[in-house]
């Protein structure tokens, strides 16, 4: 008996994962892809003698004996990656300078500083730390609770099942824990500490995440690829060919086909159509669902996601090549600053600096890379880009606006800058069509992570959709999951075992 066939559009992690899990589990499977190289968002680019990554932040569940671990050592080669444990999260510095605080996995020495910049908070600070305290080394930490069934699949035992694995967490669906960050940090009176909880991941995050994100550094689970987000990519990529997986690179797909409500192929932009008994989007999720389907196959819950919901902000990113290292400095840092960095038409407070000196690859000898980080609109980069002189010359000043901000916290590098790129949201929705440059798909609010999105569409047969339009909250996890979840109701439907490696 030929085994079935299957598109999917995207080589993502999504994509990637999605094709993985297929040819485990007998589907020969082909990804087309829109960009000349897989990864989606993970991506990395070479300016000069410097590499410059713009893709995976950190990797959650890096160490064997992980949930998290176990399902990247399905889809990939992930002992032969060279990940660098991270000892500190971020390191916050005010205005002035002169006050600092470092969130490292010295949860006892955390404490000793907040109390000490902010007394007055003693209370709030203690319960604080308390929570961060009772998450190290919870397995909801490795894995998220993403091994859950999709929906498709979810039976009653297996909601009974999960509301008992979570149990611990059930108090941060209520109460102050259960607040945005930037509500929940209403309750500190310290100006500093007030502003650094508010910003220690984004102030419409539930505090609960900055919280297990906190517990994750403490628990050594938290790493960083030393060799740049793409050896991780490339490593899912071979592993998806070694299982007989194909990829059409630059292949933008225009069209789902549609027979008798059931999806059967693509047409691409070149005007080739391409026939499979499955298809998958593992691509952005608005244009799949209201161009590429034309909107024939939403419900109210569909229509009321995609006009309400609030995606992650797209991002700037403004990468340097600098000769001077930084051996010293945590990954990422957060400095207030004296006046506002003035962004199309809002006010950023503060600057925030990835420092690339946890692997060599990324600057010569004697040289880094630093990246800063902004959210920003999409409209006005879009906007902007349709006048290509002044776009530039937008990105230009911007870049020399933050290039004096950096001089005055590291005196002389703006004599050592040697190479300047800047990222906009219109570049990453060239390279990835992600809907209006988001990074990540959709925010996580207590609203969104409470809602279970199917993987497939209602009245539409043979097609499933995975990445972050299907778990709220982005990042890599969600993205391998979702992947996996489709072959999971794929050998339900079909009363198969499910698969987590190739069988010969």
């Amino acid at each position: 008996m030929s085994k079935k066939s299957m598109i999917i559009i995207g080589a993502g992690l999504a994509g990637l994962s999605t094709g993985c899990y297929a040819q485990m589990n007998g589907y020969e499977s082909k990804i087309y892809e829109h960009h000349s190289v897989p990864g989606g968002v993970a991506a990395v680019w070479k300016r000069g003698e410097f590499l410059i990554d713009g893709g995976i932040h950190f990797l959650i569940g890096h160490k064997p004996g992980t949930p998290l671990y176990d399902v990247y050592s399905e889809i990939c080669d992930i002992e032969s990656i060279e990940i660098e444990e991270m000892t500190s999260y971020l390191s916050f510095t005010d205005k002035t300078g002169t006050k600092s605080i470092e969130f490292s996995q010295d949860i006892e020495k955390l404490e000793r500083d907040m109390l000490e910049l902010a007394p007055e908070d003693e209370d709030e600070i203690r319960n604080f730390i308390k929570e961060v305290k009772s998450l190290i080394g919870s397995p909801l930490l490795t894995d998220l609770g993403m091994s859950t069934a999709p929906p498709e699949i979810r039976g009653r035992l297996d909601s009974l099942k999960e509301m008992w694995e979570m149990r611990g967490f059930l108090k941060y669906f209520r109460g102050k824990y259960s607040k945005s960050a930037g509500e929940y940090a209403e309750h500190f009176q310290n100006p500093f500490l007030k502003t650094v909880i508010n910003w220690l991941f984004s102030p419409s995050s539930p505090i609960w995440f900055v919280i297990m994100v906190l517990a994750t550094v403490a628990s050594g689970q938290m790493g960083l690829f030393k060799g740049g987000c793409h050896t991780f990519v490339r490593s899912i990529e071979e592993r998806y060919k070694s299982f007989g997986g194909q990829i059409q690179y630059r292949a933008t797909v225009e069209k789902i086909i549609v027979e008798d409500d059931k999806a059967v192929g693509i047409v691409l932009a070149d005007g080739t159509a391409h026939r499979a008994d499955v298809v998958v989007s593992a691509a952005d999720g608005r244009s799949t669902i209201f161009k590429l389907l034309g909107g024939e196959y939403i419900d109210d819950k569909i229509k009321k996601r995609y006009d309400t919901w609030k995606p992650y902000d797209p991002m700037i990113a403004v990468s340097l090549g600098v000769s001077r290292t930084f051996d010293d400095e945590t990954p990422l840092n957060a400095f207030m600053q004296k006046e506002p960095i003035q962004l199309s038409d809002r006010e950023v407070p503060l600057l925030f600096l990835r420092i690339f000196n946890h692997g060599d690859v990324f600057a010569p000898e004697g040289k880094s890379v630093i990246q800063v980080i902004l959210e920003t609109e999409w409209d006005y980069w879009a906007n902007l880009r349709e006048n290509k002189e002044q776009y530039d010359a937008e990105k230009e000043k911007l870049a020399q606006n933050l290039i004096d901000r950096l001089d005055e916290i590291y005196p002389g590098i703006k004599l050592q800058v040697e190479k300047i790129d800047v990222s906009t949201p219109y570049t990453t929705w060239r390279y990835t069509l992600g809907d209006r440059g988001s990074p990540m798909g959709w925010l996580m609010t207590m609203s969104t992570i409470m809602e279970q999105i199917p993987r497939t569409l209602p009245g539409l047969d043979n097609f499933y959709m995975a990445g972050h339009w299907v778990l709220p909250g982005g990042g890599v996890p969600s993205s391998i999951y979702t992947g996996r979840n489709v072959a999971q109701i794929l050998c339900k439907r079909e009363g198969r075992k499910f698969r987590t490696k190739l069988e010969h």
